[in-house]
């Protein structure tokens, strides 16, 4: 009985509240303001037609976009307190906002919004502010600060540039700060320290300079905390060790200042750490591996010491390992092998033994160039596991040419040159053997909003321009405007990776080669809507030495969907070539989704300065051969001449080059 007058009840409640909702109805002054506002923005395309309707009796076309709170005179009267909209709007921010006094929440957010912020807004009484994801530019928006009322902000992704302003102070009740993905400059203001109700802080890919500060012990409720790309200089202040209600930790790429391991023994709630790059030296503590709750460990690319602390072994909740490119020695412990996780212990000092392994391939576990060089005189130990993948072939055997078709199958370029097939999908903590070559692959996408991660890329928008016939995965599927058939499956795919990317050329001839990287965005669009905003950055290294820094394929091909080509002239002297993209930190991270980021490449191809005999192999510099073309075409005149009379070739012919192509081929 109790249970039926309950639901009675609650029934009763809801068609009052449905029926009240039914009779109020907007204000006149909130409803003509929409109107106006409906006609500024994408609305007006629909030919706006919406007047007199009413979004808070769910008629009209801004009744999905809009929230009201019908409770004003005894129920009769509605207010406009949310409005939220990501439609691509493209047009300058409507001033009328400042109209809608009941106005809390405002989420302009994924739009193409341009200019700045009207002066008009400084009247807003608004809770929370999104206006993330949009091409609005000047010094950062004072405006902004005078809505003392704001909890949540985030301009993330737009073109706002200049120096963080003092007046940031005046926002109090600030618990979510999102400023990442822009152009500011200079020193972190002090007056940041006054904002100590912050629970969340996202100020990565800026351009800042300075230390990182040590007020940011203020911050002593703050559970998110992202620093990467910013430029910063170290060392992580120690001031770090009392943020104890962290959560998501990630710092990367610091620019000088080395320092032992910072203290962060209490952050036990701390689900994701990402110390990349951070010129952090000495032992990884042993307490590192008590913070149970850990998911993603990222301490790759430091100057990392000692072994591996046997208390990782407990760390049962974490799904990715990163320790890449560090100097850690003593034996690899065992866990790491009978783990389902992704763990990777590439570039390292490790000491072999019999328990360690002899081959690289193993699933989820990247352990490639993870020996120290004393084992470099084992016979048994694959050579990827060594310092430089040294190659172990004889003369013979090793090649002078190399053609991938990076993220898709074979490709056939007018039937003189076979780009070789990459599809492998994995990517996380992987390593990939394909005989001539093979590439190693670290990082997850963190933040995607799916469950799974997908290291090929794929493009459903046009390519145009790319003329050049030499090009986890992209692809494109559409045409590619004014590029010939062959060529446009160079650039309908491209591997990806959320940190770094490492491709081997295997056993090559020891010479000078010219090295082409193919590069085309196939990720983002041109289109002036919201997938345009995105900006992919990454750095490139070749045998090595840094060839490209901040590389923007956009803002060098002029275009998305442009292909573009760095070559290089690198010379092999160990018989292995190396090319390794990064990613710094730099970039979009949510465009055209989140966890959007890293860098791509869609092909390479790499071809030798120097012609091979077929049994000696004896190089010619290509220098030489310009000097000596008018002999050897006498050469080739008379040796025709000889072949009709039924006269033999001789088997040490060089094997012919073509300079046009950049191939070598067999008669």
């Amino acid at each position: 009985m109790k249970k039926k007058l309950l639901f009675l009840t609650f029934s009763s409640i809801l068609y009052s509240s449905f029926a009240f909702t039914q009779s109020a109805r907007l204000i006149t002054e909130e409803l003509k303001v929409l109107n106006e506002i409906g006609e500024k923005l994408w609305l007006s395309e629909r030919n706006w037609r919406n007047f007199g309707k009413d979004p808070c009796r769910d008629e009209g076309d801004w009744h999905d976009f809009v929230k009201c709170d019908c409770s004003f005179d005894s129920n009769t009267t509605c207010r406009v307190t949310e409005i939220m909209t990501s439609q691509n709007v493209s047009t300058v921010l409507p001033s009328k906002f400042a109209e809608l006094q009941y106005l809390q929440i405002l989420d302009l957010s994924c739009n193409y919004f341009r200019a700045s912020i009207p002066s008009e807004w400084a009247t807003m009484r608004l809770s929370e502010l999104s206006l993330m994801e949009n091409t609005l530019f000047g010094p950062f928006p004072t405006i902004l600060t005078k809505i003392t009322t704001l909890r949540y902000l985030s301009i993330q992704g737009n073109r706002f540039s200049g120096p963080i302003p003092k007046e940031i102070a005046n926002l109090k009740s600030l618990e979510k700060l999102v400023l990442s993905s822009n152009e500011f400059t200079g020193q972190l203001p002090v007056a940041l320290a006054k904002l100590t109700n912050l629970t969340d802080l996202r100020i990565s890919d800026n351009n800042f300079t300075g230390k990182i500060p040590n007020f940011i012990s203020q911050w002593t409720q703050i559970s998110n905390l992202q620093f990467q790309g910013c430029s910063f200089e170290g060392p992580i202040p120690s001031s770090i060790s009392v943020l104890t209600k962290l959560e998501d930790l990630r710092i990367s790429d610091l620019k000088s200042g080395a320092s032992t391991f910072p203290p962060l023994r209490k952050m036990t709630k701390l689900s994701i750490l990402v110390l990349r790059n951070c010129l952090i030296r000495g032992p990884i503590p042993r307490y590192v591996g008590n913070l149970r709750n850990l998911q993603t460990l990222d301490l790759s690319f430091n100057n990392l010491t000692g072994e591996i602390p046997s208390s990782f072994s407990l760390l049962r909740n974490v799904d990715h390992i990163y320790l890449t490119k560090n100097d850690l020695t003593g034996p690899m412990p065992q866990w790491i092998f009978s783990s389902i996780k992704n763990v990777d212990v590439s570039y390292n000092h490790f000491t072999w033994d019999a328990s360690g392994p002899k081959i690289c391939e193993q699933g989820t576990i990247n352990v490639v160039e993870s020996y120290s060089s004393s084992i470099n005189i084992q016979d048994d130990i694959h050579p990827c596991l060594r310092k430089d993948f040294p190659c172990t072939k004889s003369d013979t055997q090793k090649i002078f040419s190399l053609h991938i078709n990076c993220g898709g199958a074979e490709v056939n370029i007018n039937n003189t040159i076979i780009y070789e097939a990459d599809t492998e999908r994995r990517g996380a903590s992987s390593y990939y053997n394909a005989g001539n070559w093979a590439f190693s692959s670290t990082g997850n996408f963190l933040d995607e909003d799916h469950d799974f991660d997908d290291y090929m890329l794929s493009n459903t928008s046009n390519l145009y321009n790319t003329h050049d016939s030499d090009a986890y995965t992209l692809s494109n599927t559409s045409e590619l405007y004014n590029t010939p058939k062959c060529d446009m499956e160079l650039y309908t795919t491209a591997r990806k990776a959320a940190i770094s990317l490492t491709y081997y050329g295997l056993c090559l001839l020891n010479g000078k080669y010219t090295v082409k990287l193919h590069f085309a965005e196939i990720g983002l669009t041109d289109d002036n809507l919201f997938n345009s905003i995105g900006k992919r950055v990454f750095n490139v290294y070749v045998q090595g030495e840094l060839k490209l820094i901040d590389f923007d394929i956009v803002k060098e091909a002029r275009g998305v969907g442009i292909g573009v080509i760095k070559s290089y002239t690198v010379i092999v002297k160990n018989n292995t070539l190396k090319i390794q993209l990064y990613w710094a930190g730099k970039g979009t991270t949510g465009i055209p989704m989140r966890g959007s980021y890293g860098p791509i490449i869609s092909a390479i191809s790499v071809d030798p300065h120097f012609v091979i005999t077929r049994h000696h192999r004896k190089r010619l510099d290509v220098g030489l051969i310009v000097g000596i073309v008018g002999g050897v075409t006498l050469v080739l005149i008379i040796m025709i001449c000889l072949w009709r009379k039924g006269y033999n070739m001789n088997r040490n012919q060089p094997i012919e080059v073509d300079q046009m192509s950049h191939t070598t081929s067999f008669n």
